[in-house]
């Protein structure tokens, strides 16, 4: 149920040329208290990735930075950059669709749970994996054949 709201919210990251990767943020008894998509292009921000964002969501509706209790479901395992500030957060546990064996923040550089960090975060990949996968390859393939130059440029 979690993933597919993520889903949802990499879908319109897609729709709006930008890389599809949704990550939603809930607390336990709460509930969801984060969501966003990718924004990079939209707000010519290198740092207006899913994860960040709704992390930013996630402390205003706590009023809290330190998120303890959540848990954070993201279409594709979070980037350096991302797992960084997950760690940062004290986001509780991360549950992701697609790992990224090159440049997963927590397959190729294990910063997740790192014992040099303060805080672990539990890991969970593979979550519903092939269809996240599934709208990765028709985005990336949409950009190849119109020939688009980079996500958010609509012109050829």
């Amino acid at each position: 149920m979690y993933m597919r709201m993520a889903m949802r919210e990499a879908r319109a990251a897609g729709e709006a040329g930008e890389v599809p990767v949704g990550a939603i943020i809930i607390h336990p008894e709460i509930g969801l208290v984060g969501k966003a998509h990718n924004q990079v292009e939209t707000l010519r921000d290198a740092t207006a990735h899913a994860e960040i964002l709704a992390i930013t969501q996630a402390a205003a509706a706590i009023g809290d930075w330190r998120l303890a209790e959540c848990t954070l479901y993201v279409t594709k395992e979070p980037c350096p950059m991302c797992a960084g500030a997950l760690v940062f957060s004290r986001v509780k546990r991360v549950v992701w669709g697609v790992t990224d064996n090159l440049r997963g923040g927590q397959t190729r550089f294990g910063i997740l749970d790192s014992p040099h960090m303060h805080h672990r975060v539990e890991c969970a990949g593979g979550r519903l994996e092939e269809a996240c996968r599934e709208d990765f390859v028709a985005f990336f393939q949409n950009v190849r054949e119109n020939k688009i130059t980079k996500p958010g440029n609509h012109t050829r």
